[in-house]
């Protein structure tokens, strides 16, 4: 793919402006036409009457996902190998130090430092575990059963439904975004396209048991069933459906038109399926973000320090394991960046478009391009590190 593919466009560089917006636009739904965005939510799959899939959020997700992997070239796996100590440093801290430090960071902040400002008796509702059918009042975790509106609900503790969106958030390496980041900060896009093959392949096998492990460890619903049903509709279904249509695609059209065509006509898609799905989850929690205006700051903290831990830790090692620049650079940007796009979709999923879980992540999305963006910067600043 060519350098132009990668750079970065009017969309994706004002990124934080668009969530911004839509923040506004839907607290402003959710204030003045609340029955809008509870229609829509509520043209839903159900299972045992307990809704699973809201079919509206399920198709603009799938148009979030679809465009990020049918850019993925897997061919670049194969040549991966000739990079081992690249591939090994970025798998080890996508999936054996970032969720765990994710977790840990979230706990400190949203659990011991910031849980008074969240509130200490402060209550989320959030979806039943799939499959799981418990009389009103039983305890589930730190959770308990109760009757909303005729729906089986659990009621958790706020700041563990922002917990569980930061796990989502922490256990998602970032498959999309990265290809712009590695190629703005002149990394090796050889080996930004492998990682970027290879953790989707990996993400289907330890995205579900990473983050179904570390959501009960923070005695949180563990839906077993519906966080495999959620890999399979929002990871395996467009990695499919890319992988296919793109070998179809560059056999019919050529790869000249597949990436200068094709991919341009893509790209807002993505942000423009991205956005709606912000305004319809900010048109059910509009409440709790007026009556607690800070509440984007308490997530936003732990993120931030997050990303920068692992940027560090991967920058830092690269150096000392002997890397290139343009091998240390995207190495470090795929570990701090974040797929939210499958966290957002997996925790509206799990929990609800309502849930706290769901607003945790995407304050990844309103961090994610700044914060990014200023990671670019220090890479190229410091360049003359690496021999």
């Amino acid at each position: 793919m060519n350098g132009k593919t990668f750079d970065i466009g009017f969309f994706e560089r004002y990124l934080t402006l668009w969530v911004g917006l839509c923040i506004a636009a839907g607290i402003l739904l959710g204030a003045y036409a609340p029955e809008f965005a509870e229609t829509l939510d509520g043209m839903s799959i159900n299972v045992n009457d307990t809704p699973v899939i809201s079919i509206p959020i399920a198709i603009c997700l799938f148009f979030m996902m679809y465009p990020i992997m049918v850019k993925i070239d897997f061919t670049e796996v194969v040549k991966a190998g000739k990079s081992i100590k690249p591939v090994t440093l970025t798998l080890a801290i996508n999936w054996a130090i970032k969720p765990f430090t994710m977790y840990i960071i979230g706990y400190v902040f949203l659990g011991l430092l910031f849980r008074r400002f969240i509130g200490e008796d402060a209550l989320d509702l959030v979806k039943m575990p799939f499959g799981l059918d418990l009389p009103v009042g039983s305890e589930y975790g730190s959770g308990t059963v109760i009757l909303q509106e005729g729906v089986k609900m659990l009621a958790v503790p706020l700041w563990r439904s922002y917990l569980a969106g930061c796990i989502l958030l922490g256990a998602a390496p970032c498959t999309a975004m990265v290809l712009v980041w590695g190629y703005l900060a002149k990394g090796n896009d050889g080996h930004t396209l492998a990682m970027v093959a290879i953790n989707s392949l990996v993400m289907l096998v330890l995205y579900g048991v990473i983050g179904g492990f570390l959501l009960g460890v923070g005695q949180l619903p563990v839906p077993w069933q519906a966080l495999l049903l959620s890999i399979g509709i929002y990871v395996a279904l467009p990695l499919f459906a890319g992988f296919f249509s793109r070998k179809w695609l560059i056999a019919h059209k050529g790869q000249a038109w597949f990436e200068q065509k094709f991919l341009h006509l893509l790209t807002p898609i993505t942000i423009v399926a991205l956005l709606l799905t912000l305004i319809l989850l900010f048109s059910f929690k509009g409440e709790v973000i007026t009556a607690n205006p800070l509440t984007i700051l308490w997530i936003a903290i732990p993120l931030t320090i997050q990303t920068l831990t692992i940027f560090a830790i991967t920058y830092v090692a690269a150096k000392y394991w002997g890397f290139s620049y343009e091998d240390a650079a995207p190495s470090a940007m795929i570990g701090a960046s974040n797929h939210f796009e499958v966290a957002i979709a997996t925790a509206v999923m799990l929990f609800g478009l309502s849930s706290g879980a769901a607003l945790a992540t995407v304050v990844g999305v309103l961090i994610e391009v700044p914060l990014m963006l200023a990671l670019v910067g220090f890479c190229k600043r410091t360049k003359s590190w690496f021999a």
